[in-house]
């Protein structure tokens, strides 16, 4: 998979990744954006350096998206940890 691939992944994770985890956001739909797009990067380098699953090169591998949705659950829940109540 290319990078442009990567941030159209990261975009679909970051949704998915909302809509398990609904809420208000500190970033809004920009920085969930973001997250989502960071996430699938973090979440594929993860599971390629420690979890021994080397990234596939298909766009529909469900490793893959599972470690893109993670990656993005993770940064997201961190941000609301951090930043959580800047939006008050």
């Amino acid at each position: 998979m290319g990078i442009i691939s990567w941030i159209i992944l990261g975009l679909l994770a970051g949704v998915i990744a909302k809509v398990l985890l609904p809420g208000r956001d500190p970033g809004g739909f920009i920085g969930t954006t973001f997250i989502g797009i960071a996430g699938a990067f973090i979440g594929g380098w993860i599971s390629a350096r420690w979890l021994d699953h080397p990234i596939s090169k298909d766009f529909y591998d469900g490793a893959t998206w599972a470690a893109a949705i993670g990656g993005s659950l993770v940064l997201l829940i961190a941000y609301r940890i951090l930043f959580g109540n800047s939006r008050d």
